[in-house]
């Protein structure tokens, strides 16, 4: 059983959160949020509401309520790029610099322990 959540527009470019996405890719949901909780990265505070929201979707699926916290893994995080809002500003000898002020989208699939333990069996 996996479930998915989404945030979009977070107002940082998708390359500085890709880092703190790297950190959480494929570990235990406990793991990966108590390293989000404790990063002093600004990208860690989206992404562990997007966690904490995948979690809370899978919960509220239909069989999800016997499925505790623990047994939970992250499948997958992506970092996508949202909109690109274009600003100028007067650059040398008369001329406009432009500033790109870049968003980002986060996706986050949920997944039991067991379909990743099975999925391992299988392909031996």
């Amino acid at each position: 059983m996996e479930a998915k959540a989404i945030s979009r527009h977070i107002k940082q470019s998708p390359r500085k959160v890709r880092m703190v996405a790297d950190l959480v890719r494929g570990k235990d949901v406990e793991t990966a949020l108590n390293q989000l909780h404790f990063s002093n990265k600004k990208a860690s505070e989206w992404i562990e509401k997007t966690v904490r929201s995948a979690v809370s979707n899978l919960m509220t699926l239909e069989g999800g309520a016997g499925v505790s916290p623990e047994d939970l893994f992250v499948k997958t995080i992506l970092v996508d790029a949202g909109a690109t809002v274009k600003r100028f500003r007067a650059g040398s000898m008369g001329r406009a610099s432009i500033i790109r002020k870049r968003s980002s989208h986060i996706s986050v699939t949920i997944a039991e322990k067991k379909d990743k333990v099975g999925k391992n069996q299988k392909k031996k």
